[in-house]
């Protein structure tokens, strides 16, 4: 039974008008924001860089892509163990994290050279719809702790946490599914904000870090070299750095997932037009500036795609605005400071809709390729991937490279799809 995809209401090459543009931009700010500080704070980096970053970034990949596809790129969560590894395995210091980080973005643009060349046959045969639909489902669900814990449902939570994750999840939903017009298509930005209120309401806001903060002040870059205003690392090439490389596997598997799911959503295949080449040198491009001005890996964001598919407005024109936005964010420190505010509970609400709009989307890939759970092949490899992927699984190779999570998930895929034996369907 094929799915019917309802219409989009801005296509990719289409502009809303400029009020309607901005709260669309801004919902595509505050999906991206939770996750996007969240990986510098656990890295201990500066949050303003990783906005930086990530407007900057997303301003690289619409080049790279020519303005073609309504991607949002945001910090890369695959790569924060690796280079907490990297920086403890340093006593602190953060050259090799980001010179392995440079490395992977070079390895990106490397790949879509080869694929230039060669095509994309071999990348459909290494990652078919049976391996990267389940992969989606990883990342979705592999973040769903994330969400719950934010959302207050464990024991001896707080009620205000409770509620106002509820609340705020709800708004979110009721606004997708009843509301008219112009509310239909910012459920996520209403959601924020009405959840924002309650928290007030409820005393769980501290704007103390508000009254802190600087109305202007310049992101905390670290740099390849010596300045009188910004903090330094230096190029290392040693094993520390090159420790971090495999995770290319799990992310270019990400990113292809990634435009997969959105292909779908808009109605088109963007690993063919502009083509894998171009999305992976923007991609790859947008990883290695953030890793020279000390940021965190980028990564096509699936929260974003999540809103282009629950909104059903794909336009690149309200993607590159969202860039500039989070460009602007990242030096003023006022407004950046009173983002931060928005307590966890908001973020968690808001969160269990788009991961599992995420997962859910991993499942439609593989509904919309029909799939077939009738043979053993494909129920093994299904199976393996969801158990190994969220089942805290860990594969240590001597101490010098660990995987786990979507990493190995993706590695147990690729493999039991190339080992295990293709069964003919039988005709009736």
């Amino acid at each position: 039974m094929a799915v019917i995809q309802r219409p989009l209401i801005l296509d990719v090459e289409d502009k809303p008008k400029l009020f309607t543009g901005l709260f669309l931009s801004l919902q595509h700010v505050f999906a991206m924001f939770g996750a996007t500080i969240l990986v510098p704070v656990l890295l201990n980096m500066p949050v303003s860089v990783a906005l930086l970053a990530s407007g900057v970034g997303t301003i690289i990949y619409q080049i790279a892509t020519r303005a073609k596809v309504p991607v949002y790129l945001g910090s890369s969560f695959a790569y924060i163990a690796a280079m907490q590894i990297a920086i403890e395995q340093m006593g602190g210091d953060i050259s090799a994290a980001q010179t392995g980080v440079i490395m992977v973005g070079l390895l990106y643009i490397i790949i879509a050279g080869i694929i230039r060349f060669t095509g994309t046959a071999w990348v459909d045969t290494i990652l078919p719809p049976i391996v990267i639909g389940p992969m989606i489902m990883v990342i979705g669900l592999g973040l769903a702790s994330n969400a719950v814990q934010s959302a207050g449902f464990v024991m001896n939570s707080d009620w205000r946490t409770i509620l106002v994750a509820v609340s705020t999840f709800l708004i979110t939903a009721f606004v997708n599914t009843s509301a008219k017009g112009f509310m239909k298509i910012i459920p996520f930005l209403t959601g924020i904000v009405g959840g924002y209120i309650l928290s007030m309401l409820l005393g769980i806001v501290d704007f103390t870090v508000v009254a802190q903060a600087q109305w202007f002040a310049l992101p905390e870059l670290y740099l390849p070299f010596e300045t009188d205003t910004f903090n330094n690392y230096s190029f290392y090439f040693g094993p520390e750095a090159w420790a971090i490389l495999p995770i290319v596997l799990v992310t270019v598997a990400e990113h292809v997932g990634d435009h997969t799911v959105l292909g779908k959503i808009c109605d088109r295949e963007f690993l063919k037009e502009p083509g894998l080449k171009r999305t992976l040198i923007g991609d790859g491009a947008a990883t290695a500036v953030s890793a020279f001005f000390g940021g965190p890996a980028n990564t096509t964001y699936g929260e974003n795609t999540g809103v282009i598919g629950m909104t059903r407005v794909a336009s690149v024109s309200v993607i590159r605005n969202a860039a500039f936005i989070a460009i602007t964010l990242s030096f003023m420190g006022k407004f950046t400071a009173l983002i931060s505010t928005i307590p966890g509970a908001v973020l968690g609400g808001m969160s269990i809709l788009l991961y599992g709009v995420i997962a859910s989307n991993g499942l439609k890939v593989m509904i919309e390729d029909k799939v077939d759970f009738n043979q053993s092949r494909n129920l093994v490899i299904a199976s393996s991937m969801l158990v190994i992927g969220l089942g805290g699984a860990v594969f240590d190779i001597a101490g010098f490279i660990t995987l786990s999570g979507t990493a190995l998930s993706a590695i147990v895929g690729i493999v039991l799809n190339q080992l295990l034996p293709k069964q003919e369907t039988e005709e009736d």
